[in-house]
C-alpha cells in the first residue's frame, strides 16, 4: 500500500530520482514490481523537499490525491526543483481512507517530512489534534511526531505490538537526517558517489541497490549510514 523514496545527499533535481529512473515512483504508480499488497499506486502522489539554500530549513510540499502519472504540471516543473533531500510518495489508499491532497504523504510537523508505506488499525493510534488528516498514516504520523525521531524505533515496536498486522515502514528526513523503517513491507538502499537513496523498491537495475531487512531501522546523516535491528514484539 504505498510506495516511496528518500534522498539524502548533493543537490539533485526532483524529476531525476521520481520521473526520469526507468522503474522510478511515476511507473511504480502503475506498476510496481515489488509491491505485495495492491496492483497500483493510483490514490495520489506527494513530494517533499528542502530548498537548497543556507538557512532554509523549511520543509516544502507538492500533494496531489490525482494519480501522478498524469500530472503535467509536475513533469514540467519537476526537472528545475532542486534539494538535497527527498521524500515522495505514491498511494495506494487503505480502504476507507479519505481520497484527498491532505490524506497523502509527505506529512509534516514543520521540521520533519514523514512517509508511510503500510497500514494500521487506527485503534491502536491516539487522536490528535495536529494530525493532517483521519487516515491511518496520518494519526500515525503525528504519533511519530509527537514522540520524536529519537524514539522512532520504540514507536514503531510498540505500535507493530499493538497491531501485529500493521506494516510500518515509515521514511522521514529533516534535511540533515534521513531514516527509515523496514516493518512488513519493502525496503532497499543505494549507496551513490552523491548521495543515499533509500526506497520501497529500486528504481532501476543498477546491482548496487540492497535490501534493508525487515524489522530494521536505517540512519543515514554526513557521518554514515547505521543499521538497528528492532525488538520483535512477543510472539511473532
Amino acid at each position: 500500500m504505498c510506495r516511496h523514496l528518500g534522498w539524502l545527499g548533493a543537490p539533485v533535481s526532483v524529476s531525476s530520482l521520481v520521473l526520469d529512473p526507468p522503474q522510478g515512483l511515476r511507473v511504480q504508480s502503475y506498476a510496481p514490481r515489488r509491491q505485495k499488497h495492491g496492483l497500483m499506486n493510483a490514490d495520489g502522489w506527494g513530494v517533499g523537499f528542502f530548498a537548497d539554500s543556507v538557512g532554509d530549513a523549511t520543509p516544502r510540499r507538492w500533494r496531489s490525491p490525482a494519480p501522478l502519472w498524469g500530472d503535467a504540471s509536475f513533469e514540467s516543473v519537476a526537472p528545475v526543483l532542486r534539494s538535497r533531500c527527498v521524500v515522495a510518495a505514491v498511494r495506494s489508499a487503505t480502504v476507507g481512507m479519505p481520497l484527498e491532497a491532505s490524506a497523502t504523504a509527505p506529512f509534516t510537523d514543520g521540521q520533519w517530512l514523514l512517509s508511510h508505506n503500510g497500514v494500521v488499525d487506527r485503534k491502536v493510534l491516539p487522536l490528535s489534534p495536529t494530525a493532517e488528516s483521519v487516515c491511518d498514516s496520518a494519526l500515525l504520523a503525528a504519533a511519530v511526531f509527537s514522540r520524536g525521531m529519537d524514539a522512532l524505533g520504540d514507536t514503531i515496536v510498540e505500535v507493530g505490538a499493538a497491531d501485529p498486522r500493521a506494516r510500518l515502514n515509515i521514511l522521514v528526513a529533516n534535511g540533515s537526517r534521513l531514516v527509515a523503517t523496514a516493518w512488513g513491507d519493502t525496503l532497499s538502499i543505494l549507496r551513490r558517489v552523491d548521495g543515499v537513496v533509500l526506497a520501497s523498491e529500486p528504481y532501476d537495475d543498477d546491482p548496487d541497490w540492497e535490501d534493508i531487512p525487515d524489522r530494521h531501522l536505517v540512519e543515514v546523516t554526513a557521518d554514515g549510514i547505521v543499521l538497528t535491528a528492532l525488538n520483535r514484539s512477543k510472539g511473532s
